[in-house]
């Protein structure tokens, strides 16, 4: 079964990614490109 996520960057905490994920993992944390900072910065899972 899969879920679906909010991506928040952990700089500003503007909300720019959803992605799908499995129900049984921890808090998912990626780096992507953040709009508003303008550079890479870490995005984890929101509630």
């Amino acid at each position: 079964m899969r879920k679906k996520i909010v991506l928040a960057c952990s700089q500003c905490g503007s909300r720019n990614y959803s992605t799908m994920k499995k129900a049984t993992e921890e808090r998912l944390e990626i780096k992507k490109f953040c709009k508003t900072c303008q550079a890479h910065t870490t995005h984890r899972e929101t509630k």
